[in-house]
């Protein structure tokens, strides 16, 4: 259970059956290529919480912050999923992919030379306030009762709408071109991505996103989450065996790599691991939060 602490991260205390069944807000540390549904599933089956929803997922190439919800918290999801975001990352300017991430190859390059810190900042600060955004086509958006990511890993055109979303904050931490480190605050329903692309067009060159890591959502912060390893300590015991019926022994599933990722996975290409359900969480070359 997670409260908000300006001071720095709180001590977390173990998450019983009884706690669990009450209702407690979960902040958990999600590892890169997981689903937020992977998450989901890892906590219900260390945990065996008697009811349990996130509030908001994150793409499997993002990291950081994630809520889950369990027993009567779960009545809280929608006022969490609509507080503010904040969230850190790279763009890499002079490229495109159709995914505006590293999900799919890159499909364009345009130069990107020429740009000065004047420019960029300038271009950034167009972004803040209110502004028109379309979702990604390779993202959970539904058109004509199908997500948009279905439609578009079939090679079918998916028309999305673009939708009101509000930058609060949009700072430049890093400029070492091609790469451009980001701090974002936003509403519910912006996607990151989707800025990538729109900054990629305001200066002429291209853009998509290359790390994303979910720092806070309303008072909720990263440095108090859990991790995977953490929260797996928090397993109940299994009640101990009898002769007649011994415990059996726990076995860590290893699936293949996630739909969708096919892409990703070659660039990456390892033995899975029981560290996490498709790839090992940080592959050589990529970034960690």
């Amino acid at each position: 259970m997670q409260e908000a602490n300006s001071q720095g991260p709180t001590e977390r205390p173990p998450l019983s059956a009884k706690s669990l069944e009450a209702g407690v807000v979960l902040l958990l540390d999600k590892p890169l290529t997981w689903t937020s549904f992977d998450v989901v599933r890892k906590v219900k089956n260390t945990l065996r919480p008697p009811k349990i929803g996130h509030a908001g997922t994150l793409d499997p190439l993002a990291t950081g912050l994630l809520i889950l919800c369990t027993g009567k918290k779960t009545k809280e999801i929608d006022q969490i999923q609509a507080q503010e975001k904040e969230y850190e990352g790279t763009f890499r300017l002079g490229q495109t992919t159709p995914s505006f991430d590293l999900e799919t190859p890159v499909d364009a390059e345009q130069p990107y030379e020429h740009l000065t810190e004047a420019d960029i900042q300038a271009a950034v600060a167009t972004f803040l306030g209110k502004i028109e955004q379309i979702p990604p086509v390779f993202s959970a958006v539904k058109v004509e009762g199908k997500r948009a990511y279905e439609l578009a890993r079939q090679g079918e055109e998916a028309v999305i709408k673009a939708k009101t979303v509000e930058i609060k904050a949009f700072e430049l931490t890093r400029i070492a071109l091609p790469e451009i480190d980001f701090r974002v605050v936003c509403s519910k329903g912006t996607y990151i991505r989707s800025l990538a692309r729109d900054l990629g067009v305001a200066l002429g060159c291209g853009a998509h996103l290359t790390r994303l890591v979910r720092t806070r959502i309303g008072q909720y912060k990263l440095e108090d989450a859990w991790t995977i390893a953490a929260l797996e300590a928090q397993r109940p015991p299994r009640p101990e065996g009898t002769a007649e019926r011994p415990p059996r022994e726990r076995r860590e599933r290893i699936r293949p790599a996630r739909a969708g990722l096919d892409f990703y996975a070659a660039q990456h290409a390892a033995p899975p691991t029981a560290s996490g359900p498709d790839l090992p969480l940080h592959p050589e070359g990529t970034p960690s939060a």
